[in-house]
């Protein structure tokens, strides 16, 4: 029976890590759908070669630093129950992987590759698995301290904060440390207006994240028995709300209607294991409504330009995520307990905070010693297909042959 439990949840882990995996799909198309044509290619290529980085880098540091376990033992131990603790690194890579790939949104068209290229690798070996340890390793003893503080531990099932608080806001500096993009704020307070390149593939990203979100959610109980149709149903629900309220606060703009589901789900990740559906209902609505109107102020007024809206979307509606497993993860609320608003409050406040210190560090570090982190003012005219990958989304010419 052990020996079947162990297969099972080998598997089990395995087939989220691949659902996971295959949503870095969607935040390429994504990225894709959004940018303009001159971009397209940089944005795929992007997404795939910082997953590569990632993969190495948390391989051979960041799930050590995260966990205490590492993979530089024989083959035979690495064998032991079916291979799970190498699935299980497998699926947890796939979420340290979602954090450049959500700061590419924020920097697209006009970043270097390379240097964002070294700071994923900073990112992914070092900034998030230390926060990560804390929140899902005990590590430095500060789930303990929060415990003892408030009588629970901060709780976040799968990652709102984790994962998406700490990559919407390590973003930020980055955004602001590159600044806009040229020419898209004018004198006299005039906006440039970049159009999505392909509201089709901006689509298709979307719903590819959707699907795979129930992965990202799902078996982030990491053993079969674990697993919660709780979770599931408030995954679905929250990612309605998050649509609907997009829809009607974007005015049906395809933009919003399309991210709405998104912030949704970004949202209900901390608290889906613990919520009434309703509640998780109205936490999606509320995410979708929040990301509407903070895009709106950030690039309207506030002329902070995040192409994607990674900020919002990742940083914000995480943020609100970790604070609503702390309310309508509460008994009072219809949930089933086990958390506190005050724990959540102070683990994701802790999140926030090591994450703007960790991008700012980063960035500003880059900026200074690698040569600057944005294309040069030609460059960005050209595009980053052509000034960095020699080619475009279409080219214009074919060979003869």
């Amino acid at each position: 029976m052990d020996a079947h439990k162990q297969g099972a949840d080998a598997l089990f882990i395995l087939l989220g890590a691949i659902m996971v995996l295959a949503m870095h799909a969607g935040f390429a198309f994504l990225e894709l759908g959004t940018v303009r044509k001159k971009n397209q290619v940089n944005a795929l290529v992007k997404i795939l070669v910082d997953f590569s980085m990632s993969t190495l880098v948390y391989f051979m540091v960041g799930y050590s630093v995260a966990y205490g376990t590492n993979f530089f033992v024989s083959a035979e131990a690495l064998t032991e129950k079916n291979g799970y603790e190498l699935v299980k690194f497998f699926f947890l890579l796939t979420f340290a992987a979602a954090i450049p790939a959500i700061i590419s949104g924020g920097i697209a068209e006009r970043a270097k590759f390379w240097p964002q290229l070294l700071a994923t690798a900073v990112i992914v070996g070092v900034v998030y698995p230390l926060f990560e340890g804390v929140a899902w390793n005990q590590k430095f003893g500060i789930q303990a301290w929060i415990k003892d503080f408030t009588g629970e531990e901060f709780h976040d099932f799968a990652g709102s904060v984790v994962v998406h608080a700490v990559g919407g806001w390590i973003a930020l500096p980055a955004v602001m440390l590159l600044g806009a993009r040229h020419n898209r704020y004018r004198k006299g307070g005039v906006m440039s207006v970049h159009p999505p390149s392909s509201i089709p593939f901006l689509a298709l990203g979307a719903w590819i994240l959707i699907v795979g979100w129930f992965g990202f959610n799902v078996m982030s109980a990491q053993t079969l028995d674990k697993m919660s149709g709780l979770v599931a149903v408030n995954s679905l629900l929250a990612m309605v709300g998050g649509t609907l309220s997009a829809l009607v606060l974007g005015r049906n703009d395809p933009g919003f209607v399309h991210n709405g589901p998104l912030a949704g789900l970004v949202a209900v990740c901390a608290g889906s294991d613990l919520m009434h559906p309703l509640g998780a209902l109205a936490v999606g609505a509320i995410a979708g409504a929040l990301f509407v109107v903070m895009f709106t102020l950030t690039q309207n007024k506030w002329k902070v330009d995040d192409v994607l809206g990674v900020w919002p979307l990742h940083g914000l509606c995480g943020t609100w995520g970790g604070i609503a497993a702390g309310l309508f993860g509460s008994k009072a609320m219809g949930g089933l307990g086990g958390v506190t608003l005050t724990g959540q409050l102070i683990g994701t406040g802790l999140g926030v905070v090591w994450a703007l210190v960790g991008g700012l560090i980063v960035y500003g570090v880059i900026r200074v010693l690698a040569g600057g982190l944005r294309l040069d003012q030609e460059q960005e005219y050209m595009g980053a297909d052509l000034s960095i990958h020699k080619i475009g989304a279409t080219p214009d010419r074919e060979s003869d042959w």
